[in-house]
């Protein structure tokens, strides 16, 4: 069995059974793509079929001596781990190699979280003079009000926005559906856009349907979206680092430290996992020391 027929085995399956999106699935594929070039590097003729624990610990013990975080070692050990369970599935190997695998203690990373200054700061630098200005201030104004994934903001459809129902319908990961609660600011910034600008682009006919547009009439890139936040931050003396998903965890972080209910965040967010959504309860040490004075019994 060839790594190339079995990498091709296993992203159909990630695509078809696991219904992954683009960017997991290229994650995925890249992890084993490393993997199977170091085995082929290192030890003679390693297909798929032969490889042992002692190989992906030698393969782990490489990541490590090359300096990669724990956290993307945990990461990629995930991916060979999916791998090796779809050989399996698929009757390719007798064994699992990865069953004793270990990855390494990872703690929970708390994002940056930006204040409600900061991001009224961020919005306020955006040059409404230049073409893209409003459409910039609409992307942000979504972001921050409807807590999306840039993936989910870049695919946006004009077909998605009830607006008199005062929702947006969002295509999460896995093609799974959402109804999110949009602030009337958002509505007002994005019709602003869609009445001055949007309609003044040529637009290509694979884009008709994508709300925010580049400037040829096609749908924005993840990696602009980026761009756009890391120049806003840098021209108003930002030293965090952001990110489009800070926009996300600040929408989460503040609406829990309003008072939010945990289930509805999750729902919002679109978490299959409580779990998950418990990582944007983080508060910060002033509002837990004036939480226990006020309530503690012995304060």
């Amino acid at each position: 069995m060839k790594w190339d027929d079995s990498k091709k085995g296993y992203e159909n399956y990630l695509k078809l059974e696991k219904s992954l999106s683009q960017n997991s699935v290229a994650a995925y594929i890249n992890d084993i793509t490393k993997l199977a070039e170091f085995l082929e590097a290192n030890f003679k003729r390693m297909t798929p079929e032969k490889v042992k624990l002692q190989h992906l610990k030698s393969f782990v013990e490489d990541l490590n001596a090359k300096g990669v975080s724990p956290r993307t070692q945990a990461r990629t050990i995930s991916g060979i781990k999916s791998f090796f369970k779809f050989l399996l599935i698929e009757e390719k190997i007798v064994s699992d190699p990865t069953s004793l695998l270990e990855s390494p203690k990872v703690g929970r990373k708390l994002p940056e979280v930006l204040s409600m200054e900061e991001i009224d700061n961020l919005i306020d630098a955006i040059d409404l003079s230049k073409p893209e200005g409003q459409r910039n201030k609409a992307m942000l104004e979504t972001l921050y009000s409807c807590g999306l994934r840039v993936s989910e903001l870049v695919n946006l459809k004009l077909t998605n926005l009830f607006f008199e129902q005062g929702f947006i319908k969002v295509e999460g990961k896995a093609g799974k559906e959402r109804l999110v609660p949009i602030s009337k600011n958002g509505i007002l910034e994005i019709n602003k856009y869609l009445n001055e600008k949007r309609k003044t682009l040529k637009i290509s006919k694979e884009s008709e349907n994508i709300l925010f547009l580049n400037k040829r009439g096609k749908k924005l890139s993840r990696v602009m979206v980026f761009t756009i936040i890391k120049n806003l931050a840098a021209k108003i003396g930002i030293e965090k680092k952001i990110s489009p998903h800070t926009f996300r965890h600040s929408f989460a972080t503040h609406l829990i430290n309003g008072g939010a209910d945990l289930r509805a965040v999750q729902e919002m967010l679109g978490h299959e996992s409580i779990l998950t959504t418990e990582i944007y309860t983080h508060l910060d040490r002033d509002y837990l020391k004036s939480t226990i004075n006020q309530f503690h019994p012995r304060s």
